[in-house]
């Protein structure tokens, strides 16, 4: 819980007071941006007086997503703003003013439509005060509003814009909190992963971090979606700045409904859209990230068994799940070789590419779930191991409250892992019971 305490910083952007939470420092709910609807972000201007920074950041506008609150339990109290662009900052409680710490910058997943970055499962108190690093959080626009555009009468990609945005005020401000602007490494998981990962080819973006983390991402379902998208722009129409936001979020259902013809890709069907700022023409990928390759440092995977999260929401597979004859053969023949196509193939792909071009890239495998019994791990299974804490995630239908000692004890381990890698670009543990690595 927040004390009375507070926290000044005097940055480029103003000054900006935080709160003493106990052994770290909170920083909420900063303005990086501003944009009107459907605009590119503007860069904020100085503060003209303190910014009391105490309000986490609101979420973008989404639907409600009943599955994710049967995993997770409904989050309450959250504030919804169409102006979300803003990033939260955790550090030590006691960083020396000569301090230069790694800065860690949080990109949170959710298919590009739901989410946002101060989530109570995205706490990042274990991750700062264990490795001594900065955590920044960032929120930025989602679904139609962040994700769908022709190019013309509306921009695309425009929540991938918010994001280097997020990144350059980062890269101005963070050494006021005793974060080095020089190592800066950018994380994220699922939408947040695949995020990290066209940020590293985004114009605009470079030098603005150093190295990318880049988990669970679904780069399998990234290509060959230009036809889908044309597809949801005709179902979600004629939109306007005015537009009531009621309506935008049924016309965005309308879009989703639309690109369900279209296989895998339309499982996550809002998302990057090459040809388009800030990024390359689809048949350039390949030589976009090759160019970067010696500049960012990558250390990147997937877990096993990712799809074996949605398989309650196939009608007939959840009751196949439930039976212990068919459920090996649903693991086997369902749900890994799914798991491959859509996140693991192109892990291998990256990797490879990535070392061709010059560059260092690490390549993990997820091997355990967050439970006591070894079970296979699923999409999300990182999370509790790397974010939110036991009030987040114990109770849960990921994390029963019995298995959180164990997840406690691989938790610090895993969390090690990742800021060694913030640190010095090199992952240096060796295999064990949640992990397996290629540093070929």
């Amino acid at each position: 819980m927040l004390d009375a305490t507070p926290a000044p910083f005097d940055t480029p952007a103003g000054r900006i007071i935080g709160t003493v939470d106990g052994d770290v420092i909170r920083v909420l709910g900063i303005p990086y941006a501003r944009a009107d609807r459907f605009a590119p972000p503007e860069p904020m201007p100085p503060f003209a007086s303190e910014l009391h920074a105490s309000t986490p950041s609101p979420v973008a506008p989404q639907p409600h997503a009943q599955f994710v609150d049967q995993l997770l339990g409904e989050v309450e109290d959250i504030t919804v703003d169409e102006h979300c662009q803003r990033l939260s900052i955790t550090l030590p409680a006691d960083v020396a003013p000569d301090e230069r710490l790694p800065v860690m910058v949080w990109i949170h997943g959710g298919s590009y439509v739901i989410g946002g970055g101060d989530l109570p499962i995205y706490d990042a108190r274990d991750l700062v005060t264990e490795q001594r690093v900065i955590v920044v959080s960032v929120t930025f626009r989602l679904g139609v509003l962040g994700f769908l555009g022709d190019g013309n009468a509306i921009p695309a990609n425009l929540g991938l814009l918010d994001l280097i945005e997020s990144l350059r005020w980062v890269r101005a401000n963070i050494a006021a909190f005793g974060g080095d602007p020089d190592l800066v490494t950018v994380f994220g998981q699922s939408a947040g992963g695949d995020a990290a990962a066209h940020l590293m080819i985004s114009e605009g973006a470079a030098g603005l971090f150093r190295r990318a983390i880049i988990q669970s991402a679904p780069l399998g379902l990234s290509r060959r979606r230009s036809r889908m998208n044309r597809a949801m722009i005709r179902a979600v129409g004629t939109v306007h700045a005015d537009t009531p936001l009621d309506d935008l979020l049924e016309r965005q259902a309308l879009g989703t409904r639309a690109a369900a013809p279209y296989g895998l890709a339309g499982g996550m069907p809002f998302g990057t859209q090459y040809g388009f700022a800030p990024l390359p023409a689809e048949r350039d990928l390949d030589a976009a990230w090759s160019r970067v390759a010696p500049d960012v440092d990558v250390l990147i995977g997937s877990a096993t068994d990712e799809t074996g999260m949605y398989v309650p929401l196939v009608r007939g597979l959840s009751r196949v799940a439930r039976s212990r004859i068919l459920r090996p053969a649903l693991r086997w023949w369902v749900v890994r070789p799914l798991s491959d196509v859509i996140y693991g193939r192109d892990v291998r792909r990256f990797t490879a590419r990535h070392r061709r071009a010059g560059g260092r890239a690490t390549s993990y495998r997820l091997v355990r779930g967050v439970t006591t019994a070894p079970t296979g791990a699923v999409h999300m299974s990182d999370l509790p191991l790397l974010l939110g804490g036991r009030e987040a995630w114990a109770g849960t239908r990921f994390v029963p409250e019995r298995d959180w000692p164990e997840v406690e004890r691989r938790g610090r381990a895993f969390r090690a892992i990742w800021a060694e890698f913030a640190r010095t670009g090199v992952v240096r543990a060796p295999d064990d019971e949640t992990l397996t690595f290629d540093r070929h």
